[in-house]
């Protein structure tokens, strides 16, 4: 596994990445697997036919040019045999094969953004047998035949190029184990073969998770279960003197005129602004993209090198002014101080809640009564 993200991330040999995560999950067979996403720079993003025929093979390579790759696809990429010939295989679901298997034959790959790819799937006259039954490249589980043949295993790679499928894929990785639910009854002594008596008025239920020999394992050594190759940095931002402060059992005084309590991740981005001409162009989410908060030395410093998004803790809206000073800080671009929030249009106003009013990210009350006013008049009139 650390090899494969390590092939992904670092030698880049599907192109060169930007960010990604992984989700280690276990079938009801205990055997682990990992969902894997990929996000490419822009300049590696498969844009083309050609560049998804580049990183994706539907079909049985040649026997004698590449025999490695030939025997690592029909022994592990081959869905099937299902069908007619197995109704009974896994993938049967109302006399069909829920994984849409037979494919079609395709000539060429199709993209489009508003439905999944078609991948190219030529009739090249390849066949395979598997538990006797014939099988072309109808049955081949779309893949990269580097990767395949580098580590001798299943590895289903796809493109996601549309974004109604972005919801899903998320949705899919943290999906979660599979669960059962189980119902707990007994059967009394006078009851007859198959009547059973329930243990309480209610049923209980209990919500349960099987865990096999192999999950138990990867959790007893520690491996991890989920990563992602993406640095998000989490935005503390505050009320004028209602910083979070650490310490001991110290002097209450003591504390409280340290000049260090001072220095926030927040009150130094307003001292970055008033530094920086370049920081001003930002807003408080943006500033991990192109500046890093040291933690040691309370300061931001330029980024050199890498990438990271900022995300800001989340806020109430019961939580009053707090919750309108983080609504000012998604629409106001390098702020220098609390009062430079405050001021709006060359006016300067005495809370956040003001503030917002005047960006016109909120209703006042007088704006709102007179509305409802004039909805009344209308429905009177």
């Amino acid at each position: 596994m650390k090899e494969l993200i390590n092939d992904i991330h670092k030698k880049h040999i599907l192109g060169h990445t930007i960010a990604g995560i992984y989700v280690i999950e276990f079938q009801k067979r205990g055997l682990p697997h990992a969902h894997i996403l990929i996000f490419f720079t822009e300049d590696y993003k498969p844009h083309t036919v050609e560049d998804v025929n580049r990183m994706i093979s539907a079909k049985l390579s040649n026997s004698e040019t590449n025999k490695l790759a030939h025997e690592t696809v029909a022994r592990c990429m081959m869905h099937g045999p299902c069908g007619a010939t197995f109704p009974d295989a896994p993938c049967m679901e109302e006399g069909k094969c829920k994984k849409q298997y037979p494919r079609k034959f395709q000539s060429e790959t199709v993209t489009n953004v508003n439905v999944y790819s078609i991948y190219r799937c030529r009739d090249m006259g390849h066949i395979i047998l598997v538990h006797g039954i014939e099988l072309d490249n109808r049955w081949v589980v779309l893949h990269n035949v580097y990767l395949s043949t580098k580590y001798d295993a299943h590895i289903n790679v796809e493109v996601c190029n549309n974004i109604r499928a972005v919801k899903y894929l998320f949705k899919y990785v943290y999906k979660g184990h599979d669960r059962a639910t189980v119902e707990i009854s007994c059967q009394s002594d006078n009851a007859t073969e198959g009547n059973m008596v329930e243990i309480d008025e209610i049923k209980k239920y209990l919500d349960c998770r099987y865990v096999s020999a192999s999950e138990a394992a990867w959790r007893i050594f520690k491996f991890d279960m989920h990563e992602r190759f993406l640095t998000v940095e989490r935005l503390q931002y505050h009320l004028p003197n209602m910083q979070m402060v650490l310490f001991d059992d110290d002097d209450l005084q003591e504390v409280a005129t340290r000049l260090a309590i001072s220095r926030t991740m927040f009150t130094k981005w307003f001292k970055t602004n008033q530094e920086s001409k370049v920081a001003r162009s930002l807003m408080f989410d943006q500033f991990p993209q192109q500046w890093v908060w040291n933690r040691k030395l309370k300061r931001w410093t330029l980024r050199k090198r890498g990438f990271a998004i900022g995300r800001m803790y989340y806020a109430h809206p019961t939580s009053g002014e707090c919750y309108y000073l983080r609504m000012l800080l998604n629409c106001v671009k390098g702020a220098t101080s609390y009062e430079h929030l405050w001021i709006v249009d060359g006016r300067e106003h005495d809370t956040f809640k003001d503030a917002c009013i005047a960006m016109g990210l909120l209703v006042d009350d007088n704006e709102w009564d007179q509305a409802l006013e004039e909805a009344g008049a209308w429905a009177s009139g």
